[in-house]
């Protein structure tokens, strides 16, 4: 689903500052997978790459098989549509919009009715508890309401992969359990889902933790069967 070979990606805002350093990386169909790091290590810059929403310098970058790689916007808004779903920490919804309307925005790009957009956003809202609330405004909701609104805006163009910029950085410790196991259920149907986080908490309910330093990944963690690959070495972890 997801192959990366020697990714490298550099900033040049005054001196370079070089984020990505030869990353490569394998995700398939259906993993659930963390990206953790701490601040400045490059996960955030990793996620835009993988979400279409930044160019890398070198290396390739293969999504189903294609290659993504200098795209125009529009293809690049093509492949975002139809192939990915994203999550945002600060939840990103349009204060002027209703649950509802901003569950639906994404059909508007797919020139889906509005009847027809707006049905399907109530069913995401009802499969995520949230259906008494489609016409009430964002500043009405709660965190933990907002983040479901945004999983289900996430969800309804049925997107192969889900990509979760910190989704649980604004909620308290009950809402992030509640939110992990959404996103934990949304992968029982076969989607990818990637998790960036910081939180060890978060990461330890996904099934892989791959581990970001300085640029580089330092570490790849199976949490099925605890396998750690470290360096390109294998360590069972007793």
């Amino acid at each position: 689903m997801i192959h990366l070979e020697g990714i490298n990606k550099t900033y040049y805002n005054g001196a370079p500052l070089h984020v990505l350093k030869g990353i490569d990386l394998d995700i398939e169909r259906g993993e659930f997978v963390s990206i953790m790091g701490s601040s400045g290590s490059g996960k955030s810059t990793l996620l835009n790459i993988l979400g279409i929403l930044d160019n890398y310098d070198t290396g390739a970058y293969y999504l189903n098989e294609v290659l993504i790689r200098d795209l125009s916007e529009t293809r690049a808004a093509e492949y975002r549509n139809r192939m990915i779903g994203f999550i945002f920490q600060s939840f990103n919804l349009i204060s002027f919009k209703n649950a509802m309307e901003n569950v639906a925005l994404p059909l508007f790009y797919q020139n889906v009715s509005r009847r027809k957009r707006n049905a399907l956003a109530l069913e995401y809202l009802d499969r995520l508890g949230l259906k008494e609330w489609g016409h009430h405004m964002p500043n009405e909701l709660s965190g933990g309401q907002k983040q479901r609104v945004a999983i289900a805006r996430a969800l309804i163009s049925q997107p192969r992969i889900i990509l979760a910029d910190e989704p649980t950085g604004a909620l308290d410790s009950k809402t992030s359990v509640e939110v992990m196991d959404i996103l934990k259920e949304v992968n029982d149907t076969g989607m990818t889902v990637i998790v960036v986080t910081h939180e060890s908490g978060v990461a330890n309910r996904t099934n892989k933790i791959i581990r970001l330093k300085d640029g580089v990944i330092e570490a790849v963690e199976d949490n099925r069967n605890h396998d750690v690959l470290v360096f390109g070495k294998e360590d069972l972890m007793k």
